[in-house]
């Protein structure tokens, strides 16, 4: 009698057990799908953003550049070989965040900085000037 009732005492709270773990274990995969959905959607109004901003910037970034003194002149119009490596940022602190714009013209490397209106012009990518 006492060997029943505690087979079936244990019974059931193996029962209760299995219930919380897979209740527990459902939580968690939705947590983990809503987690998944929310990074997707960042990234793409992110996405959006930058390509907002890249537009936006772009003619003004061609324009200063071109008017930049320069060794090298910088010709995106007359340009053979033109590409956009796009918005670029840098964190140097806990408070600042540099942004450049950065397009090259036939190897030469132009930074454009959107929020000083500033171009910087260099031929080599890893020896360009800082702002």
């Amino acid at each position: 009698m006492l060997k029943e009732c505690c087979t079936r005492l244990l019974g059931e709270r193996m029962k209760m057990f299995e219930r919380i773990v897979i209740g527990l274990l459902v939580l968690v995969i939705a947590g983990l799908g809503a987690a998944f959905y929310t990074d997707w959607k960042l990234a793409v109004q992110v996405r959006s953003l930058k390509a907002f901003v890249e537009g936006y910037v772009f003619a003004e970034a061609v324009a200063a550049c071109e008017k930049t003194q320069s060794s090298t002149p910088f010709k995106w119009n007359g340009g053979a070989n033109t590409s956009i490596v796009g918005l670029n940022s840098v964190k140097l602190d806990k408070y600042t965040v540099i942004a450049s714009y950065t397009l090259v013209a036939d190897g030469v490397y132009c930074d454009y900085d959107p929020i000083k209106h500033k171009a910087n012009i260099g031929n080599n990518f890893l020896e360009r000037e800082d702002f």
